[in-house]
């Protein structure tokens, strides 16, 4: 049996499809996992046990040149992920494929459920976060240059969002439609979706309420296990005193990022505490020689979160998970897209705080510690860790499973 899980995206994205891989790969699944092809990726999916298929540019590359206002217009980028996926993705399907799972970026879970149209693969797209599933409970996310109109209820804003869909997309997906053989669609979204989507979160983190808009599965998230050891150096440093703060921002090129360690330094500091600097997209570090402060690059969250005081982080669906599960308290800086959602929802639980905007300074970092690092938090973190599930990659596992098998 052979599968193609695919996605488009940073670091984030495409843990969780190595996550649901490494699930397969114990059923003697042959897992093929078109990604970008940077280097940490083919790394990660190698610890899957799933063979990268390098499609596009480097990721890590453009995300940078877009954080720089560089990147490629929108369009320009829409039609540069059809022009390179679909090729990769026909290749696949043609020297055979029995399921298609795609993640991310809109064209690309487009092109692979038309590709999988087109050649009778049984699909299925998942989200890996709430915000873009349509319900008649919450607004659609209003994308940059795509704002909401006002005076609009829920449902009325998901038809909006339905044609703005298909007026940014429908063109580049339906010409590459028509390339390989297929009628056009006049609703791109719907199309894509299915009708029936799989949302990679935790029930107890992120509780999805069923809505008549869209027919949603809910897996639990999609984790890869990690036994990597820490390196020798850091658990020297976390030996050598009490539980540090962890800071890390992902795969996001934070602006100012100089400004945003030095603030993260000081509000440490002013708790009295030590720090651990995750390097991450955003080169954090350091601003002194003080024995306080170490910095790490790759490193394995699931063991380091365990022995941290708290987790200060951007607010991506992976990160939120694993620090919840870890049981320690969190602040959560949102930077972009769904993580303001999650800092809401680390919030509402009390294992945390959400940081206002996205700017760090060392008096709002401080009072935010303040509320994660309150004897009340970190007895709710500690509660709430046990009951997020670790078997959501299993659940999809056997729903992937399910589908290949189906005539």
């Amino acid at each position: 049996m052979r599968v193609l899980l695919a996605s488009r995206g940073s670091r984030g994205d495409i843990e969780p499809l190595a996550g649901l891989a490494a699930r397969l790969v114990a059923e003697d699944v042959e897992v093929v996992v078109a990604a970008p092809p940077d280097r940490e990726f083919t790394e990660l999916l190698d610890r899957a046990g799933a063979r990268h298929l390098p499609v596009d540019a480097p990721i890590r590359a453009m995300v940078q040149s877009i954080a720089k206002g560089t990147g490629p217009s929108m369009q320009q980028h829409i039609g540069e992920i059809v022009a390179s996926h679909g090729p990769a993705f026909t290749a696949v399907a043609e020297s055979g494929c029995d399921a298609v799972v795609a993640t991310g970026l809109f064209p690309v879970v487009a092109t692979a459920q038309a590709v999988a149209e087109r050649y009778g693969i049984p699909f299925a797209s998942a989200a890996l976060q709430p915000t873009t599933l349509p319900s008649h409970t919450r607004r659609p996310f209003p994308m940059p240059g795509w704002p909401l109109p006002e005076g609009l209820g829920n449902r009325e804003l998901w038809e909006w969002d339905k044609r703005k869909t298909q007026g940014v997309f429908g063109g580049p997906v339906n010409a590459f439609r028509e390339s390989i053989g297929l009628p056009s669609t006049e609703d791109v979204r719907t199309r894509t979706l299915t009708g029936h989507r799989w949302l990679a979160t935790d029930p107890v983190l992120s509780p999805w309420e069923p809505t008549d808009l869209i027919e949603v599965v809910q897996t639990g998230a999609w984790i890869l296990p990690d036994d990597r050891p820490l390196p020798a150096d850091l658990e020297a440093f976390l030996d050598a005193g009490e539980p540090p703060v962890y800071f890390g921002f992902g795969s996001i090129p934070v602006r100012g990022a100089e400004d945003a360690a030095r603030a993260v330094v000081e509000s440490v500091r002013a708790h009295g505490r030590r720090a651990v600097l995750a390097r991450g997209w955003a080169g954090l570090a350091p601003v002194d020689e003080g024995a306080d402060c170490f910095a790490v690059g790759e490193v394995n969250q699931q063991a380091l979160f365990a022995r941290v005081a708290a987790v200060v982080h951007h607010g991506g669906a992976g990160t939120t998970h694993a620090a919840t599960r870890s049981g320690a308290p969190q602040v959560i800086v949102p930077q972009i897209v769904d993580q303001p959602y999650w800092g809401g929802r680390v919030a509402a639980l009390g294992v945390g705080a959400l940081h206002e905007g996205p700017v760090p300074t060392a008096e709002t970092l401080t009072a935010a510690l303040a509320i994660a690092l309150a004897p009340e938090t970190r007895r709710r973190a500690a509660e709430v860790g046990p009951a997020i599930r670790a078997d959501g990659a299993d659940t999809a596992a056997g729903l992937v499973l399910g589908m290949a098998a189906s005539p």
